[in-house]
């Protein structure tokens, strides 16, 4: 039965759950309470698996984790002063972080999810242009249907995440396209937002708030920000703004695109990754003149214990100062202005900056058309440029994973990397030096890309040129290409300069067409085999039928046959049987066992030496003039599987040789080795089987023959 890996996972750790509890009904010590939960972080982890990369926590790390200890402790003081710790720790941080943003007579509320600031902007926004809604909830909307309009490029989910919350219909979301003509294809079209608020005052709705971007989350383009605050000032809209590109405004040169930012009514900051602070809250900063609206809103609380979020910031902020604050955020800037310059240089990467002076984001990615005019354009081009970009990044980030590098869909752009050290060189240490490798694995990279991307179509064309070969049309698949059935393809990777690529795909159709031979050998053997079987049975059943007739009834019964055959022995004339593999016949094994044959006589027909019998650790298939590493690891398992035998098995005296011809096969496992039989006692030799004996060597057994018996 199959079982939902999920579902299996889950009831593992509730039975380790169960049994932890039935074993600490006492109380656990602290070392094996620690020792569990290291247990629990590495138990995933595989030996032959390069371990992931941790965040570098760093001293200011340290602070930020104490700041966790600490508020715990600091909630089981006396309700006097827990609320004046509390309001001197909220009251410093806002006041330190709105002087360090430039963000003048603002108020912060501090969350862990980064969305949950400006939900609670939007339930300030209801309660501001709805009287009643504190009163009378969603009905006073029908009066009205609110609307909240974002960008195009927005965090994918987070205006369906608004709605869910708010007890908003889909209807209440409005996404604006982005520029088609004009400016920056990842910008907000602020014409196309005005017709379309236009449009919903005159059917009675309400505008209530705009969210854009200081950074969208893919490229890393601001909105316009000041036309945009323009637009909400005179429609009465909020206008809520977050990015990555709002960690600048620290800086003591900021752009003017992002400068506007300052005018918004709220923004969210996320500190933890701009600084590498672990598990720091996100900031969200607002301004609004009524302290009941917010608290009905939930952007302040009555509860001092929630206070106590502000309190790792508090403590990382005053550790950095105002000066490792800005270097951290300058140095992430400084690395990309870096990368982008590198890349200027390079023929086949196109980067998509939005501001090449000031852009904390660097998006490029591999693309032929510079050289388009060697090979041409051709039918799926952006699914294989998407394939071999994804490849590009996947590389990247393991030969220099300092460097952060991501992959990121882009709609016009399609698959491109994407570089956001502001995101993440605070968490890595990424370096000037990370930079520098980066580029340089780029550039060993790229004239792979164009090999392949160059020899694709020829693959496809010697693909075609044989027959027992079909092309496989996979745009998906970062490499030359496919070819085979349907079900059992077989994929070419990356491809560089001195690949031939007829005398690979002839080297394929050679190798498949010698396996399609061993199969139909193999599937003959088998039909063989199968046939002698069923042959071998009808003659057991004859056999044993004509050992009845000559031994008689009285010999079959227990006692009175025993004493017949003391008495008076019978020697019965039925045969052994062997069966040719070579010849695919059941033959007697009297030929075998006589005397005569020993000595040349009559002779079996020939079948296969020692050649056909397969140790373990070789090959099943070989192709001819095959040496290397294959030669010596089969060399390597003969002597291992002698050296072994000589160990479990005393070394008798080599027997007398035994002519080729006089070999039968019987058939055994293909493992056992065959060794010479015992003959079979005959009327003609009185002293039976004394020269066979004298040969058999000591440690061996003799093989059993299939009789009537």
């Amino acid at each position: 039965m199959m079982v939902d890996p999920t579902l299996a996972e889950m009831g593992k750790n509730l039975n380790e759950a169960m049994k932890i509890l039935e074993d600490g009904r006492n109380g656990q010590d602290v070392a094996s309470i620690l020792q569990l939960v290291q247990n629990l972080m590495h138990e995933d982890e595989e030996e032959d698996k390069p371990s992931h990369r941790m965040q570098n926590v760093g001293e200011q790390g340290h602070m930020a984790l104490l700041g966790h200890s600490l508020a715990a402790y600091i909630s089981v003081l006396d309700r006097e002063r827990l609320r004046k710790l509390i309001t001197r720790i909220a009251s410093d941080t806002t006041l330190w972080l709105c002087r360090l943003f430039r963000y003048e007579s603002g108020s912060a509320y501090y969350h862990e999810d980064d969305r949950e600031g400006l939900l609670k902007v939007c339930r300030l926004v209801l309660n501001t242009r709805y009287e009643d809604y504190s009163t009378e909830g969603y009905t006073v909307l029908n009066s009205r249907q609110p609307v909240i309009y974002q960008s195009a490029t927005c965090r994918p989910g987070l205006g369906q995440h608004l709605c869910s919350q708010l007890g908003l219909p889909l209807s209440s979301l409005c996404t604006v396209p982005c520029n088609t003509m004009f400016g920056s294809q990842h910008q907000m079209d602020i014409a196309l937002l005005d017709k379309l608020i236009r449009e919903d005052v005159e059917t009675g709705k309400l505008p209530l708030l705009l969210i854009a971007n200081a950074g969208t989350p893919g490229a890393g383009h601001t909105d316009k920000l000041g036309r945009l605050k323009e637009l909400c000032e005179q429609y009465g809209m909020w206008l809520h703004i977050e990015g990555v590109n709002l960690a600048t405004l620290a800086l003591w040169e900021v752009s003017s695109p992002v400068m506007a930012a300052t005018r918004s009514d709220s923004m969210t900051l996320t500190l933890g990754p701009w600084l590498g602070l672990p598990a720091v809250p996100a900031v969200t900063l607002y301004r609004h003149e009524d302290p009941a609206l917010s608290l009905a809103a939930g952007l302040t609380s009555s509860q001092p214990v929630e206070k106590l979020r502000a309190l790792p910031l508090w403590l990382s902020l005053q550790y950095l100062g105002q000066d490792g604050i800005v270097e951290k955020i300058r140095h992430a800037v400084e690395l990309s202005q870096q990368l982008l310059e590198k890349l200027k240089t390079l023929a086949s990467i196109k980067t998509s900056v939005e501001d090449e002076l000031n852009s904390p984001v660097v998006v490029f990615r591999f693309s032929q058309e510079t050289s388009a005019g060697e090979w041409g354009y051709f039918a799926g081009e952006r699914e294989v440029l998407d394939s071999l970009n994804r490849w590009l990044c996947e590389r990247l980030a393991q030969l220099v994973p300092a460097s952060g590098v991501d992959i990121v869909e882009l709609e016009d752009e399609g698959t491109c990397v994407r570089f956001t050290p502001l995101m993440t060189a605070a968490a890595l240490g990424t370096q000037r030096c990370d930079v520098d490798l980066l580029v340089e694995r780029l550039i060993e990279l790229v004239p792979v890309l164009n090999c392949t991307l160059r020899l694709r179509l020829d693959f496809r064309e010697e693909v075609y040129r044989h027959s027992a070969l079909s092309y496989i049309e996979d745009l998906n698949w970062p490499g030359l290409g496919a070819f085979g059935p349907e079900k059992d393809c077989i994929f070419i990777g990356m491809a560089t300069e001195d690949l031939d690529v007829a005398e690979l795909v002839d080297t394929i159709a050679a190798l498949g067409r010698d396996i399609e031979e061993n199969g139909r050998l193999l599937e003959n053997m088998t039909e063989v085999v199968r046939k002698g079987i069923q042959e071998a049975e009808l003659q057991l059943q004859k056999d044993n039928q004509d050992k009845l007739m000559e031994e008689g009834v009285l010999r079959q019964i227990p006692l009175v046959g025993s004493v017949l055959n003391w008495f008076s022995p019978f020697q019965s004339t039925v045969k052994g049987r062997t069966f040719n593999l070579a010849a695919g016949s059941l033959d007697s094994t009297e030929p075998t066992y006589s005397m005569k044959a020993q000595t040349g006589g009559l002779a079996s027909p020939e079948t296969p030496t020692s050649s056909a019998k397969r140790l373990p650790g070789q090959r099943l298939f070989r192709r001819e003039g095959a040496g290397g590493s294959d030669s010596h690891s089969e060399t390597s398992s003969v002597g291992q599987a002698e050296d072994f035998s000589r160990e479990r098995f005393p070394q008798p005296t080599p027997p007398s040789p035994v002519p080729d011809e006089a070999v039968s096969v019987v058939p055994e496992s293909p493992e056992t080795p065959q060794v010479p039989a015992e003959p079979e006692p005959t009327q003609e030799n009185g002293e039976v089987g004394t020269q066979e004996e004298e040969r058999q060597p000591d440690g061996q057994d003799a093989p059993v023959e299939e009789t009537g018996r």
